[in-house]
């Protein structure tokens, strides 16, 4: 089982796939067109799911769906492909181990059917900034003429990139801790763990293991293990991986770059990893204003990084700052909404749990923070003692804003909190009612929850939709 691929004969192989999202109707698709027999596994049961399954099953695809579906374990079952939401201790997925059945992710999957002349993987993690890195990296490669795509958790799925008919020249693969948790043989061409900071908790059973999923990235890198200088964890991660022989290691700063790292002079972008001579000179890549007039720090962390991928790819300086000037970062990420009587009022709904949030905050002087939602497990302590001084007041939403309540009484307990509580309801229009009122000419209403949004709404995207949309509502009525 272990050395089937895009070669392999599938026929003969039963394979179970756990979940019926994004990734699980791609491995599903995939292994039906390989010539195995497939049964899909989904207790969800709503309008889209519905759809996805009758596709399947036109192909002759078995799925089981609705309540109860993932309470037996079906027979016969070869391999099991699982969803990246599915946490280790699914009783489906410990029933496979204790079976001794290959469990593997779709990006595991994806990885054994690249082909005999695959497309190299740019591989990109970390508690923050994946998806911004991942574009940075796809627009820098495309500047240099090739056929390049950003995949896995920002939007195409790695199957499907994998087993597009015209190959790819190169890959930008971002990879959540689920997503390695499930991976056993990736050997990218270049990786990067961007930063690190507890996350997920309640999904990998504890920080150490949190890590140790987000560590495996760099396991059997070829050419360049990125790290980040200022977050001494990605480094360790580095020292401690087993990778190909004559792999660097190559840090990324926001101070002046030591040979081996990329980093900055002043406001240029300088490369003292990927030249010759780098003991006594760097190359000039650009320029952090290629990101826009005042980037946010952890975006130049991210551009800094993505450079470092792209180089050790060995794209020119040129490619680089032609890329970075043509990104464009997602909606939601920092995105302003609207300035209204002086104050500015900002999206920033993807910031969705403490370190991206506290990255967030630390980005403008004066904050009206809007933060709530699902914390994961995580804490707020270090965010609140990091950016109390910004804070003018808070207004809280959400089934954990408890926490994070508590832990501005206990670091910040002069800043005004207020929360909304409108419970099946969506709380925005009251949210941007209540910051308005506490908002001061000058200041920054900032919706970044440091939390995941799905006790209230459908993602992060539709949070971020209603803010904006209720920030308008207010606008007009002034």
């Amino acid at each position: 089982m272990t050395t089937l691929g895009r070669e392999s004969s599938w026929e003969g192989v039963r394979a179970a796939v756990g979940g019926l999202g994004v990734s699980g109707f791609a491995a599903a698709d995939t292994l039906q067109h390989l010539g195995a027999d497939v049964v899909v596994l989904e207790d969800g049961d709503d309008d889209a799911l519905r759809e996805k399954a009758t596709l399947l099953e036109m192909l002759g695809v078995e799925v089981r769906l609705g309540p109860g579906s993932t309470a037996v374990f079906p027979d016969g079952i070869d391999l099991f492909v699982t969803s990246p939401g599915w946490a280790p201790t699914t009783p489906l997925l410990a029933e496979a181990a204790a079976r001794a059945i290959p469990v593997w992710g779709e990006v595991e999957l994806a990885w054994r059917l690249r082909g005999d002349t695959p497309a190299p993987w740019l591989a990109v993690t970390g508690t923050n900034g994946k998806t911004s890195t991942v574009q940075m990296v796809e627009s820098i490669l495309r500047a240099e003429g090739l056929n390049a795509l950003a995949v896995g958790n920002v939007g195409t799925p790695v199957l499907e990139a994998v087993m597009n008919p015209e190959p790819f020249d190169v890959l930008a693969v971002e990879l959540s801790s689920y997503q390695l948790h499930w991976s056993q043989s990736i050997s990218a061409e270049a990786s990067v763990v961007l930063n690190l900071a507890p996350d997920h908790i309640d999904w990998h059973g504890g920080f150490d293991a949190y890590t140790a999923d987000k560590a495996r990235i760099y396991d059997r890198t070829r050419l360049a293990c990125v790290y980040n200088v200022e977050d001494p964890a990605t480094e360790h991660m580095v020292e401690e991986a087993e990778v190909v022989e004559g792999c660097r290691a190559i840090g990324f700063t926001l101070g002046i770059p030591a040979p081996g790292m990329i980093g900055l002079v002043d406001d240029a972008i300088a490369d003292r990893a990927f030249i010759a001579g780098r003991i006594s000179n760097a190359a000039e890549l650009g320029s952090i204003h290629d990101l826009g007039d005042a980037p946010a720090p952890h975006m130049v962390a991210n551009a800094l990084a993505a450079a470092a991928l792209a180089r050790a790819h060995g794209v020119s300086p040129r490619a680089v700052r032609d890329g970075l000037r043509g990104f464009r970062p997602d909606a939601h990420r920092i995105a302003e909404v609207a300035v209204t009587d002086g104050v500015r009022w900002v999206d920033d709904s993807k910031a969705t749990n403490a370190h991206a949030a506290r990255a967030s905050l630390q980005s403008f002087d004066s904050v009206v923070w809007v933060a709530g939602g699902l914390a994961k497990g995580a804490s707020f302590d270090d965010l609140v003692l990091a950016t109390r001084d910004r804070l003018r007041a808070v207004v809280l939403i959400g089934t954990d804003r408890a926490l994070i309540a508590e832990a501005l009484a206990r670091h910040a307990p002069d800043v005004p909190v207020v929360v909304v509580d409108t419970g099946e309801t969506d709380p925005m229009d009251r949210v941007v009612e209540v910051a308005a009122s506490l908002a001061q000419q000058g200041d920054t209403v900032l919706l970044a929850p440091g939390c995941a949004s799905m006790d209230q709404f459908r993602n992060y995207a539709a949070r971020g939709d209603s803010f904006a949309a209720a920030v308008h509502r207010l606008r007009d009525r002034s």
